[in-house]
């Protein structure tokens, strides 16, 4: 496994150091830049730290502190049997009963929380410091749970700790487990309470304490760095912009042909020509329309029904009658006299 160069495994505890100096100093160098490693990426990214503590293991098996560190690689990537194994090694070659609490919960990571309730009243509980009776605690209420018995949870975390004003590393773990165990029996306002009791105490912010208050209180959030909502906002951005591409085609398109409108005004009429042809034919095509009203014979109409006519008043062609042309709604075309004419 790939190890920073920075890393030089200086950085190790003390007491672990003090456990290599029983190998040769280059390979307790390599087990101690491992080491390091593990400590670094256990939470951050488990298997590749799982993967240093078993180079680690092959390189020094019968050192204590490699041991332990194995079982915590393996207890962070689910493996509980191999963290199991790995913890009593440790224990055996140490003598020490701090790992008590995380073995019983290896217990119930193997399905057997009846084991690790047996494991809360051994005597080897007594000889633990008051983190390692809090954790102790921590797992028997997690067993209760498992078994089914969540108000033996809730009877199992209260405790002096849990009373306890002052804050401890614990204390937001404590606060946590104990307010999840209100909600399970249904306590739910006494739950709300010690969630924000552990917000309180969780300044590092280990749980998510702020998210289980928002929803007793009935907040959603919104994860703004969400995919699905980047692929949202990507897609309404790109509907957008193709909605402003057609609006500057279609008035590029309008623009255009207001020009051309405009340039065709201009250029009419074209120089060098005149209208005066084409009035002259106007004038003709009217005279010869009048000459023609004039020789056709007059229809006579029947005044009792209704046409729908226009009315032209022509002058006649003596200057002195003059002749109204009629048109029905067929198109006929009528010419009655009207005014003085002389009899003949």
């Amino acid at each position: 496994m790939p190890i920073p160069p920075e890393v030089t495994g200086e950085e190790i505890d003390p007491d672990v150091r003090q456990e290599l100096m029983t190998l040769p100093k280059t390979l307790a160098d390599d087990v101690a830049r491992n080491l390091v490693m593990v400590a670094q990426l256990l939470d951050e990214d488990p298997e590749a730290a799982y993967g240093h503590a078993k180079v680690a293991l092959r390189l020094a098996s019968r050192v204590g502190a490699v041991r332990e560190a194995a079982g915590f690689a393996a207890y962070g990537v689910a493996k509980y049997a191999e963290a199991l194994a790995e913890f009593r090694a440790a224990r055996r070659m140490s003598g020490s009963s701090h790992l008590w609490p995380v073995m019983a919960d290896c217990e119930r990571g193997l399905g057997r929380p009846e084991r690790a309730l047996a494991m809360a009243g051994e005597p080897e509980v007594t000889r633990l410091d008051k983190a390692g009776q809090v954790e102790m605690r921590l797992v028997a209420a997690g067993a209760r749970r498992d078994m089914g018995q969540a108000e033996a949870a809730v009877v199992t975390l209260q405790s002096p700790e849990l009373a306890s004003t002052s804050s401890q590393p614990w204390t937001a773990r404590l606060r946590y487990a104990y307010a999840d165990a209100l909600l399970a029996v249904g306590r739910e306002q006494e739950a709300r309470e010690w969630f924000a009791r552990t917000l309180e105490a969780d300044q590092a912010g280990a749980t998510d304490a702020s998210d289980r208050l928002a929803e007793l209180d009935g907040v959603t959030f919104i994860d703004a760095l969400d995919d699905s909502s980047q692929e949202e906002n990507a897609d309404d951005d790109g509907r957008a912009a193709a909605d402003r591409d057609d609006r500057d085609d279609r008035d590029a398109d309008e623009r255009e042909l207001d020009a051309a409108d405009d340039q065709a005004d201009e250029d009419w009429p074209v120089p060098g020509t005149s209208t005066a042809g084409a009035d002259e034919d106007t004038d003709e095509a009217d005279e010869e329309a009048r000459t023609e009203a004039e020789d056709r014979p007059s229809a006579a109409v029947d005044s009792d029904q209704p046409t729908d006519t226009a009315v032209t008043e022509l002058p006649a062609p003596d200057g002195g009658a003059t002749t109204e042309e009629r048109v029905d709604a067929e198109g006929a075309v009528t010419d009655t006299e009207r005014g003085v004419a002389s009899a003949g």
